[in-house]
């Protein structure tokens, strides 16, 4: 899989993309990660990519055109290099965006190649949006400076998701929100030593009984889900 960032501030992406699951995976070439300077597509020698509002207001706005070209030539590069003539899809980094969650995260991490654009300043011109904009992503109801470090988040999210990044594929099946989990929240997990501060594992995790064990681990998940994050369970297939 491959992943292009467009981004004024590619120095933000190597530190959190280079280490750990993500950064073993682009060793080993799971998943390409492509960072991708904006202002090497501005048409002046002073790499202009913003300019004030219509109809004036605060914050500066990215222009269309250096946002149209740069996605334009990942599109064309992809094109050239694939059998297949399919367009990255292109996401933007935007609090407006539908809310990222884990089942989208799957479906993400099943394409060929994705481009994520970060908006900086007040926003983005809305004709870049209608051009080239395949679907809006926020991380959360609130705004950060751009969509570099929801852009990380993505990625992070996605990477890990690609077959065999993880090593035991199955693991992820089980988190938070995924399917083998039945969409529920993770339950409590412990490892050594057996008491802590006083504070004991629960004994049906040492018993072995594996069937009693699934059965704490199903409670435990529904329990947390109903007192964290009760939403979840509207619709839910055991719910009243």
């Amino acid at each position: 899989m491959k992943i292009s960032i467009i981004t004024l501030f590619p120095e933000m992406f190597e530190g959190p993309l280079g280490a750990s699951i993500v950064g073993r995976a682009r060793q080993n070439d799971q998943v390409a990660i492509e960072l991708i300077q904006l202002r090497d597509f501005a048409k002046d020698e002073r790499g202009t990519v913003d300019q004030p509002p219509f109809g004036g207001g605060a914050g500066m706005v990215l222009k269309a055109q250096p946002l149209v070209d740069a996605v334009d030539s990942v599109s064309k590069r992809a094109c050239s290099t694939s059998e297949s003539d399919t367009k990255p899809h292109t996401i933007l980094m935007s609090a407006q965006g539908s809310p990222l969650t884990h089942r989208r995260v799957q479906e993400l991490s099943e394409m060929e190649s994705i481009v994520l654009v970060c908006g900086h300043y007040e926003g983005v011109d809305e004709r870049f949006i209608e051009l080239r904009v395949d679907e809006e992503i926020s991380i959360g109801d609130f705004v950060m400076t751009g969509g570099e470090i929801p852009a990380i988040a993505l990625t992070d999210a996605v990477t890990r998701l690609i077959p065999g990044v993880l090593g035991d594929d199955e693991s992820a099946q089980h988190d938070s929100f995924a399917s083998g989990s039945d969409l529920l929240l993770e339950g409590p997990v412990y490892t050594r030593p057996k008491t802590f501060m006083d504070l004991s594992v629960p004994e049906v995790l040492l018993s072995g009984d594996h069937a009693k064990i699934e059965v704490w681990r199903r409670t435990q998940a529904l329990k947390r889900t109903e007192d964290r994050r009760p939403d979840l369970l509207i619709g839910w297939p055991d719910s009243e």
